[in-house]
């Protein structure tokens, strides 16, 4: 719905610069601390980690599921919601925006505004100084490459990248032996990967991907 911004919005914007100006402020060595305050700002999460400064309208806007990292200088505008899924890692200078104002300049002149909710799925990675905009849905095990502005939906187990951000390939279990480009993970690191793998059968957090049509 649009609205027109009121001292009650007013007053939930003033908790938030609160808290984020503690946390934009603080002994960045205080990782206890700062925790403790990510969790005031979001309400509920997981071991949530935010590198500071970060900023956002609301805080209470966004919900995150376990293990989310957000790296330095990470802005939410989370007029509409925010929904995140576990495991999900940004890098630095990412923005997401629900925030959003009318085309035409007599209907954006009013003050009228709006916020459309954004939703990113498990395991997801996104690459610094990515926008995401209004109303993106981010399907679940993607990454987005660094410099994206995702304007659409992505599906599931996509690699996307670009302005405007479209899928490049679909991620496949070959993957699963590259960390970078075509770097094969090293035999110790592989079979400490394998060992975790055995120890561990949660396929929310270890999946499998699906196999491709030729």
């Amino acid at each position: 719905m649009l609205y027109i911004t009121d001292e009650e919005i007013l007053e939930e914007q003033a908790r938030a610069r609160r808290l984020t100006q503690k946390l934009n402020t603080m002994d960045r060595s205080d990782y206890e601390g700062l925790q403790q305050v990510v969790k005031e700002l979001l309400g509920k999460s997981h071991d949530a980690w935010i590198n500071p400064p970060f900023y956002c309208d609301y805080g209470t806007h966004i919900q995150v599921g376990k293990n989310f990292f957000a790296n330095y200088n990470c802005t939410i505008l989370d007029v509409g919601k925010v929904i995140i899924g576990d495991n999900c890692q940004m890098a630095s200078n990412v923005a997401i925006y629900t925030a959003g104002h009318p085309i035409h300049p007599a209907a954006r002149n009013t003050a009228f505004e709006y916020g459309i909710d954004v939703v990113i799925g498990d395991n997801v990675w996104i690459g610094g100084n990515t926008v995401i905009c209004p109303g993106v849905h981010i399907g679940n095990h993607c990454v987005i490459g660094a410099g994206s502005v995702v304007t659409k939906d992505i599906p599931d187990w996509s690699i996307a990248a670009g302005n405007p951000c479209r899928v490049l390939r679909k991620i496949t279990e070959e993957d699963r032996q590259y960390y970078f480009r075509k770097q094969k993970v090293d035999d110790v690191a592989w079979a400490q990967m394998q060992q975790i793998w055995k120890e561990n059968q949660d396929e929310k957090t270890f999946p499998v991907a699906p196999e491709q049509d030729v």
